[in-house]
């Protein structure tokens, strides 16, 4: 079950000025009959208190199921159901819609807006435009999915929804809670990767006596047709060795839809400054999901290189030296005053007879 907020409508109209209002009284009469209507607007019911939620199911009710996994070949049609539950006190008129699915920037599935035209898996979906549930009552809907003879092989996500309208200001807001539908056509399979966009960002340490980092920026790009995830993993080296590091959050949690790209930073520590520092990003992808018998995707790996200066040791060398030579003058600069005083001396002393 998935919950989303559609900003559908946001009005600001400016008022005339009150000296205005005084010399115009035709003008104040059409202003406070325009008063009276916004606020027996704003008084309608705005379903604040409604909660329902929206789970897959069969045509007997919920199954248990979290989301709908659908393998059709081209030409197909077949029949899910999803089941609308109304959590209110109140009957509630719900408006269902089915559109496209897509992955946010950080990774989460979402669905385009309901007045958005479906161009891919949302278009071959159809269920009915309202349903009327009462109180604390469950209606399953019915959910038809009809592959095109001629849809491209791979994964192809969509979403159904049931959805609500509340005012909030003079803002209308359409709340959604839906189901998402992972919509495979068969054919050939392709699970690939383009690892894009490499970067690399030394960053020194102030404290010569201790190694900087290396921030590593890429980009990965499912360039195959079914869902993945990948195991991104960046390796540097100089000539002082190697650093590794891989990221098991982000890159796993979250899949590639086909298509889709997802922009990375990884900051590998323990890179000493000398010279030219090599970084390499891996990216080892596999099916979300179950896996697809017969289907292996490669591993891509691309490489940059950025150089890094040691100018804090640099600078401890210069100290050093600097020091070292402060030191001599100051020894010479003591043994020739010394030797200077010694001779005033033995100048100022009477001989003996």
């Amino acid at each position: 079950m998935m919950r989303l907020e559609t900003p559908l409508l946001t009005t600001s109209r400016s008022r005339g000025a009150l000296a205005r209002l005084a010399v115009a009284p035709a003008a104040c009469a059409a202003l406070l009959v325009a008063l009276l209507a916004a606020l027996v607007a704003f008084a309608a019911p705005s379903h604040a208190d409604t909660t329902w939620s929206v789970v897959p199911a069969n045509a007997d009710g919920p199954d248990g199921r979290s989301v709908i996994d659908l393998e059709i070949a081209g030409g197909q049609q077949v029949v899910e159901h999803v089941a609308v539950i109304n959590r209110s006190t109140e009957p509630v008129d719900f408006a269902i819609d089915a559109n496209d699915g897509y992955l946010t920037s950080k990774g989460y599935f979402d669905m385009k807006p309901s007045n958005a035209e479906p161009v891919d898996g949302g278009a071959w979906i159809a269920v009915p435009e309202h349903v009327t549930i009462a109180a604390g009552a469950t209606s399953v809907v019915p959910v038809t999915v009809s592959i095109p003879p001629n849809a491209t092989p791979g994964d192809h996500p969509a979403g159904v929804t049931a959805s609500l309208e509340t005012v909030s200001g003079q803002v209308r807001v359409q709340n959604r809670v839906g189901v998402r539908l992972n919509i495979r056509v068969t054919g050939d399979y392709v699970a690939k990767v383009a690892v894009t966009d490499v970067r690399a960002e030394y960053t020194a340490s102030w404290n010569p006596f201790a190694a900087g980092s290396v921030a590593v920026t890429y980009t990965v790009t499912n360039a195959g047709n079914v869902r993945l995830v990948t195991e991104n993993q960046v390796l540097t080296s100089t000539f002082a060795g190697e650093s590794s590091w891989s990221d098991p959050s982000a890159a796993r949690a979250r899949e590639l839809m086909p298509g889709g790209s997802r922009t990375f930073v990884a900051r590998v520590p323990g890179a000493w400054p000398l010279g030219p520092i090599g970084a390499t990003v891996t990216a080892i992808p596999s099916p979300a999901g179950q896996a697809i018998p017969g289907v292996t995707a490669q591993r891509m790996a691309i490489g940059t290189t950025v150089w890094a200066l040691p100018w804090p040791q640099l600078a401890l060398i210069v100290l050093l030296v600097l020091a070292f030579f402060a030191v001599r003058l100051l020894a010479a600069w003591r043994r020739r005053r010394i030797q200077k005083l010694i001779m005033l001396h033995s100048r100022e002393t009477p001989q003996g007879a």
